[in-house]
């Protein structure tokens, strides 16, 4: 393989000149749009298995609990370990799993706790493999295309979780519950085969010791406590997603009850939840020029606490909708504000364990956000739930206002870097986006 460094003339392809991204791209999104088929037929499946809040909203606790139990020692790990071999190693796990996961629902042996813990198990997967991914996005373009590299794997992220929902539906419908993992299974196939395929270039390493690595955990850990740029946008970050993930969480059961259809729908309302993510990031980057980083997180939040309303008023799929295009925006905007102001915050030498600190306070607001409005809901109905939460958002802004926010305006930052991920947090700590 030729090298990365070599001086090749400039293509207007971009990263797509490069054969090894290209076919690193293809098999990802493949993946990634099988990853997001498995997560919507899962939250869809509990609703038959057990159509308790409580239960339904486990789903997403038991899909972000490990993101926020592994962030930090998965980037330890990736330290350790040969980045392609590892991957190989682990997307095979993940592919037998789910296979066999597949052949559980077929022959109608699933019960909620082997829901619940295969989700749980297929997220640590993702959690350990986050950090290796990342690692090897350099190595398939040379330097000048990285950025490029980088937008391509989060068009691909988008494509796959606007299109892998309205496929999980349709699959769901037609050809019944088992199909979305082994469709699931065959995608992963193909992430397998590409790292198989290719061959990265030699580089020299030298890989700390286990003692060095937990030093250097614990001095991010120290640096994140004493930086109060970086506490306040954490801050920040508690006052927007315990409150945000109530619709996440319970729209299973908006599509199922409240609105009364499908497992078609709810993929429906998934995909266009993506779509205003797209939209949401469009619009970006003219409210970051007209309004401050505070304003437009206030913005966004104030975004979200209409789609959590709306979402407690749907009775019919338009409303639905219209609540799930705001929601995809409103995410956008607020997560894209805090992850550049957490970016600015941190000094080069320990901004990546400061923002796997940051990361961890997502996963962890998410988590806990989730297992309470599963809570909520089951004890004073949908409705209820999504209307306290929104009002806690519109509540925690001011109660927030006065720990501020980092402009990106002052430095080259780019806030599509891995953190753009309007529906799916785990997008935020993704290495395919």
């Amino acid at each position: 393989m030729a090298s990365l460094t070599s001086d090749r003339p400039y293509s207007r392809w971009g990263a797509f000149a490069h054969a090894p991204f290209v076919v690193m791209w293809v098999a990802t999104t493949f993946s990634l749009t099988g990853l997001a088929i498995s997560d919507t037929a899962s939250a869809w499946l509990m609703t038959s298995l057990n159509p308790d809040p409580r239960a339904v909203s486990l789903v997403q606790v038991a899909s972000n609990l490990p993101m926020f139990l592994c962030t930090l020692p998965a980037g330890a790990l990736a330290d350790m370990v040969e980045p392609r071999r590892f991957l190989i190693a682990l997307e095979t796990f993940v592919t037998a799993l789910i296979a066999l996961f597949g052949a559980v629902i077929f022959f109608h042996w699933l019960t909620p706790l082997y829901l619940l813990s295969t989700n749980f198990m297929l997220s640590v997967a993702w959690s350990l493999s986050t950090p290796a991914w990342l690692s090897i996005t350099p190595l398939l373009v040379p330097p000048r295309d990285l950025a490029g590299a980088n937008a391509a794997n989060s068009v691909g992220y988008n494509v796959s979780r606007a299109v892998g929902p309205a496929i999980a539906g349709l699959a769901i419908a037609r050809w019944g519950p088992a199909a979305p993992y082994w469709m699931f299974a065959v995608a992963d196939l193909t992430s397998i085969a590409a790292l198989v395929w290719w061959r990265p270039p030699r580089k020299i390493c030298a890989s700390l010791t286990r003692v060095r690595l937990t030093c250097a955990v614990r001095i991010g850990l120290r640096h994140a406590v004493k930086n109060k740029q970086l506490q306040a946008t954490m801050i920040r970050t508690v006052a927007v997603y315990p409150f945000a993930c109530a619709y996440l969480a319970l729209l299973p059961l908006i599509a199922r009850h409240q609105v009364g259809q499908g497992p078609e729908l709810y993929g429906v309302l998934l995909a266009v939840i993506s779509v205003g993510a797209v939209l949401g990031s469009f619009a970006l980057a003219g409210m970051r020029r007209k309004f401050g980083p505070d304003l437009v997180v206030a913005l966004g939040t104030g975004g979200l606490a209409i789609a959590l309303v709306l979402f407690g008023l749907a009775r019919d799929p338009v409303v639905a909708a219209g609540a799930s295009l705001i929601a995809g925006a409103a995410w956008t905007i607020v997560l894209a504000g805090l992850y550049v102001s957490a970016q600015i915050a941190l000094p080069d030498w320990v901004r990546g364990r400061g923002l796997a600190v940051f990361l961890t306070v997502i996963f962890g607001s998410v988590t806990a956000g989730s297992a309470i409005w599963g809570q909520v809901a089951a004890a004073a109905g949908l409705e209820t739930a999504l209307f306290v939460a929104a009002a806690g958002a519109l509540l925690a802004i001011p109660l927030s206002w006065r720990w501020k926010l980092r402009s990106g305006d002052e430095t080259e930052v780019s806030p599509t870097a891995p953190g753009q991920a309007p529906v799916d947090v785990r997008e935020v700590a993704s290495g395919h986006a």
